[in-house]
Order: structure tokens, then C-alpha cells, then sequence
């Protein structure tokens, strides 16, 4: 056997060596683990882009197969809106052309301005029906209102307004007055809703020109623009000073202050009157007449036809009178009315047209 004696300085480069060794050993497994772990992270994260984009693939794939049925749909069904909004704007013409000459109508009834001038045919068709649904909702507004507004100046007068509409005058007459919402889209060639809205302006519209065609030949308007004192009904008589019914209303004012006739009619009298001075009588048709008393002066003759706002006479102060004044009377069927209703009546037309 032989021995080895190693000087301290040869063991210190022996350890320094092993250490060398093992520390440059350390050293690479960790480069390689680091390595290994960034290649490993780097794999995962192209992995993980190459999964979104393979959802963003498929997503857009969706996106446009559901734009290409759409597409598919759409151009299957223009030409089927094209024909409804035709068919809606025949409804719609037939409507307006009914309106066509009634006070305001021209305004509430404007066309809307062009609207989408760049947009695709589907999205102006629909602008289209949208504009629709505004111009019968702007007649339905229209006509109900006006009509409503009549209705109540003829209960402001004590009459019926129902009875004097004409319930076959509304586009077409009896078509247009079917109940049935299939009948009667079936006549318009336009969806039931659509059809009833459309029937619905038109008998609005054709109540108001049939209530406003009567009004116009009613005695509604004022006799003289002079101050209402005695009205209709029971009162202290200004001679007997007993109780008596006064059938009229009376306006004062000076001699000759102009009076007109309240509607148009035929002078059916003139002349003097027991208790009535000089007087005219004006029949109206439809059973109205009215009575213009104490007058100063007349200006018209029987058989004479005057129409309303006409001036007749003067104010005066002849017959059974205490003053300058005139006595107004409306009689309906042979029966005399309180005057005062259609005054208020004519004033409430006036203020509602205006």
C-alpha cells in the first residue's frame, strides 16, 4: 500500500475544484429547469392565442352565417314590405283626400320631411311605415278632437249632436262602415289594426263635417255686438211688475246699432207685431226660426234669403220696450228656446276653431 500525503495546499485546490464542479453543475440544471419553464410558458401562451382566435374565428363564422340568413330573409320580404307600404299608402291617400279643405287639416296632417336618404331599402321602408303610423295617429287626433269640440256646442245648445251626423258618409259610404275588422281590412288590402284606425279617422272626419255643415245653418252666431241684459225665462214684468215669461234674450245698446241674422234663412216676415214693434222673422230650414223685436229700422223683405252675420236692421226702441234694445228668439219646431245656449253655443265654435 501506498500512502498520499496531501499538502494543505493541494487539498484547498482539490476542494476548489469539486466545489467548481458542483457549483457549475447547480448552475446549469437551474438554466435548463428556467428554460424548460419559459419554453413550457411560452407553448402555453401561443396556445392560449391560438384558442382566442380560434373563438374569434368561430364567432365571426356565427356573426356572418346569421347576417347571410338575415340577408336571405330580408330580400325574400322587401318586395312584401314595398306592397304593404303601398297598400297603406293607398289607405292613408283615400283618408287625406277626405280631409283635404277642413280647417287645420293641411298642418296636422304635413308630410314629414325625407328622412335615411343613405340608408339601406329595408331600414327606409320601415322609416316609411313609421311615418305612416304618425299620419294616422295625426288624423285620428285631429278629426276625434274637432268632432268632440262640435258635439259640445251642440249640447251647449240643448240639442241632439248625434243626430245630425251622417253615418254613411265616411270614405265610401257603407264598405267602409263594415264592424267586421277582416271585412273591412279585406276592402283596404292593409292589416286589421291599420284598417280599424283608418275607419275610425274617417268617422270621426265625417262626424265633424256633417256637425259643422249643421252648425254653419244654425242660428249659433250673435245678433248684435251690443251688452246682454234680460235673459230667457220667468221674470218681473218691467210693466205689470208681475211674474211672466220672457222668451227671448235682450241686447242693449243705441238706436240703429246694426243687427245680423244669426244664420242663413229666408225672411219669412216683416213688419209690426202686437208688444214686438218692428220686427223680422227669418226661417232658418230644419224646423229653426228666429225673431229680431222693437226694432228702429228694417232693411230686408220677405222672401228675401240672407246669410248669416247679414245685417237686417237697426236697434230700437218700437213696441212694448223701456228702452233701446232688441228682443232675439229662436224657435225650434214651434216652440220657443233659450236664446242664451246658442250664443254660447256659437261663441264656444268660435273660440275652438281658432
Amino acid at each position: 500500500m501506498r500512502g498520499v500525503v496531501l499538502t494543505p495546499v493541494k487539498q484547498m485546490v482539490i476542494a476548489g475544484g469539486v466545489a467548481g464542479f458542483a457549483l457549475w453543475t447547480g448552475v446549469s440544471t437551474v438554466a435548463m429547469l428556467i428554460n424548460a419553464s419559459s419554453l413550457n410558458a411560452a407553448d402555453q401562451q401561443v396556445m392560449r392565442i391560438k384558442a382566442q382566435n380560434e373563438r374569434m374565428n368561430a364567432d365571426r363564422q356565427a356573426r356572418l352565417n346569421s347576417a347571410i340568413a338575415q340577408l336571405s330573409a330580408v330580400n325574400g320580404s322587401v318586395d312584401d314590405l314595398a306592397a304593404s307600404v303601398e297598400r297603406r299608402h293607398a289607405a292613408l291617400a283615400m283618408l287625406v283626400s277626405d280631409f283635404k279643405g277642413a280647417p287645420g287639416a293641411a298642418e296636422a296632417l304635413k308630410p314629414a320631411a325625407p328622412r335615411l336618404a343613405d340608408a339601406n331599402p329595408v331600414e327606409r321602408i320601415n322609416a316609411t311605415r313609421m311615418d305612416q303610423e304618425r299620419l294616422i295617429q295625426s288624423a285620428e287626433t285631429y278629426a276625434k278632437t274637432r268632432a268632440e269640440r262640435l258635439r259640445v256646442a251642440f249640447r251647449l245648445a240643448g240639442l241632439n249632436p248625434e243626430s245630425y251626423v251622417n253615418r254613411g258618409g265616411a270614405l265610401g259610404g257603407p264598405l267602409i262602415e263594415a264592424k267586421d275588422p277582416r271585412a273591412l281590412a279585406a276592402v283596404l288590402d292593409v292589416e286589421p289594426d291599420f284598417a280599424m284606425r283608418i275607419q275610425r279617422a274617417s268617422s270621426n272626419m265625417s262626424a265633424m263635417r256633417s256637425l259643422s255643415t249643421a252648425a254653419n245653418r244654425l242660428p249659433l252666431a250673435r245678433p248684435a255686438y251690443a251688452v246682454k241684459t234680460s235673459g230667457f225665462g220667468v221674470r218681473f214684468d218691467p210693466f205689470t211688475r208681475r211674474p211672466a215669461l220672457h222668451s227671448g234674450l235682450d241686447f242693449a245698446g243705441g238706436i240703429n246699432t246694426p243687427i245680423s241674422a244669426t244664420a242663413p234663412g229666408v225672411v219669412s216676415f216683416t213688419g209690426v207685431r202686437s208688444g214686438y214693434g218692428n220686427t223680422i222673422e227669418i226661417d232658418h230650414g230644419g224646423g229653426f226660426k228666429t225673431r229680431y223685436a222693437h226694432l228702429q229700422a228694417i232693411g230686408v223683405r220677405p222672401g228675401q234669403r240672407v246669410g248669416v252675420g247679414q245685417r237686417i236692421g237697426g236697434m230700437g226702441n218700437t213696441g212694448r220696450s223701456t228702452g233701446p234694445h232688441l228682443h232675439y228668439e229662436v224657435w225650434v219646431n214651434g216652440k220657443a228656446q233659450n236664446p242664451d245656449r246658442f250664443v254660447r253655443a256659437g261663441d264656444y265654435v268660435q273660440q275652438a276653431s281658432s
